[in-house]
């Protein structure tokens, strides 16, 4: 089989081993896989891939199902998208049955390979890990980005009111749409948050740039989930705001989690987050798709820091 290689800055669609499906795991012939900053990562060799999972790129990816290990419950033939520590950007991937849903009624192939990992993450650092509870205020940092979009429409479904700073006016009106309460735009005035604050909860992939100012926006017992260092590693803080606050900081990252942890917040999305999109109250942001000879360009165009919503590359175009 073939699979989608970081090498030396760039992609490269090489031969790769074809992996074999034991007992827990299913194979799924890829329809499309999501891109992620994290592939990018990957790609500048600055992410490696957890112990044992696949060198490939790929965190998410949409397919139909050609084969079922023991003690598994999926079908051949099943519609598919799966959660992935790697290798969904390939012909196969093999992947533990419990890391795999269904694709959602009413969504395309594409459009499902859009949603695991961006879905997963917001409701993991949102609700999970940050304790989100009816009627708190989230603010979310980057909101236009395929997290930032899950975000929003997660907390428009389920009752809470978000804010969002973006890099751009034509961003923000896109976060609106999709129903954040309003934001900023960072090039312009940042601190004009304070007036839109107190926040309960901040979904924060930007880190140390935007540290201090998270600390002044937090409300009393609120909640810091970082989940990037987009501004930088190092920040000095003012401990007595955090302590006075009652405040809360947590790092959170999803790839490098245990296989039964995953297993776990993938049954929860199936059963709280996936018949939101039934209803359509989620949608997928699907913004282009790329075949996956043009996957330099893809990437390209998701370094631009432009993309609202998600990227998508097509691995095999007979399937839909």
């Amino acid at each position: 089989m073939k699979a989608l290689q970081g090498v030396d800055g760039h992609v490269e669609w090489v031969e790769a081993e074809r992996p074999t499906c034991d007992a827990g795991q299913v194979r799924i012939r890829v329809a499309a896989a999501g891109l992620n900053r994290a592939d990018m990562l990957q790609i500048a060799g600055n992410y490696p891939p957890p112990p044992g999972a696949s060198p490939y790129l790929g965190l998410e990816c949409s397919g139909i199902i050609s084969e079922v290990g023991p003690g598994t419950d999926w079908r051949v033939g099943e519609r598919v998208c799966a959660l992935l520590a790697g290798g969904g950007m390939a012909e196969e991937v093999v992947v533990d049955a419990r890391h795999v849903l269904p694709v959602p009624e009413g969504l395309s192939l594409h459009e499902a390979a859009a949603i695991p990992e961006v879905y997963a993450t917001a409701w993991l650092n949102i609700f999970q890990l940050g304790g989100l509870k009816p009627g708190e205020k989230l603010l979310v940092h980057a909101g236009a980005s395929g997290v930032g979009s899950a975000a929003i429409q997660l907390c428009k479904a389920l009752g809470n009111p978000v804010w969002v700073s973006v890099g751009s006016p034509e961003r923000l009106a896109y976060c609106e749409a999709l129903g954040a309460a309003g934001g900023v735009v960072r090039n312009a005035n940042l601190d004009d948050l304070k007036q839109l604050g107190p926040f309960d909860v901040i979904l924060d992939p930007v880190g140390a740039s935007y540290g201090p100012l998270n600390v002044e926006l937090l409300a009393r017992d609120g909640r810091w989930v970082m989940i990037g260092l987009m501004g930088g590693r190092k920040v000095e803080l003012d401990l007595a705001q955090i302590l006075g606050k009652r405040l809360q900081l947590t790092g959170s990252t999803l790839r490098n989690r245990h296989d039964d942890f995953k297993a776990e917040l993938l049954k929860e999305l199936g059963q709280q987050v996936w018949p939101l999109f039934t209803d359509g109250r989620l949608k997928a942001q699907l913004v282009d798709t790329y075949p996956v000879a043009f996957a330099e360009a893809a990437y390209a165009e998701l370094a631009t820091n432009q993309v609202s919503g998600k990227l998508v590359l097509v691995i095999d175009q007979t399937l839909a």
